[in-house]
């Protein structure tokens, strides 16, 4: 619906807590099992971890 929006970051744990709940709540819609299935195929494509995170860790 026009207006409604939500923000996820670009890692995999972020898409899998939202996909959970936190996305319809956000959204305030539910998702059918199609929507579902198109989120997480785009989910599997995302880092599990931030990688600019990893390198600032490793490297101090």
């Amino acid at each position: 619906m026009a207006g409604r929006g939500a923000y996820l970051h670009n890692l995999r744990s972020c898409w899998t807590s939202g996909i959970k709940g936190g996305l319809a709540h956000a959204l305030k819609m539910e998702l059918t099992e199609k929507d579902l299935d198109i989120l997480k195929s785009y989910m599997e494509t995302l880092p599990e971890i931030d990688p600019y995170a990893e390198d600032q860790v490793n490297n101090g």
